[in-house]
Parts: structure tokens; C-alpha cells; sequence
């Protein structure tokens, strides 16, 4: 898939947990797993809102185009 989700480097850089994290944005830790390891299919846009509201970060420090 040629968009990868770049979560986990955000989460490490911060120094938070994945249950703590998915708390905060309002995610199961299982939803949030499917969407750190980058099987999810889509994102809602208020989920990605969330994210980036607890993150402090903008879209594109989440997500990443790469070529096949």
C-alpha cells in the first residue's frame, strides 16, 4: 500500500503508551493497533482529528505516500 502510517514514530517520540494514547483520542486499543500497523482501510476524518489534537501534530506528520 503506498500510504504508510507513520503513528508509531509519533507515539515514540512523545513517550506515549498505545492504552494511554487510544484513552486519549477515544479508540479501542485494537482499532488503534489496526491503524498503527497500517491494515486499516480509511480513517474517519474526526478520528484523524483526534489524533492530531492529542498529538499536536499536523496530517502529514502521520501519513506518507511512497511509491510501489
Amino acid at each position: 500500500m503506498p500510504i504508510v502510517v507513520r503513528l508509531d514514530v509519533e507515539l515514540a517520540k512523545r513517550k506515549i503508551g498505545v492504552g494511554e494514547f487510544a484513552d486519549q483520542v477515544g479508540l479501542t486499543p485494537a482499532n488503534l493497533a489496526v491503524l498503527k500497523n497500517g491494515r486499516a482501510r480509511a480513517i474517519r476524518f474526526s478520528t484523524l482529528e483526534a489524533i492530531c489534537r492529542v498529538l499536536e501534530c499536523q496530517p502529514g506528520d502521520l501519513l506518507e505516500w511512497v511509491e510501489e
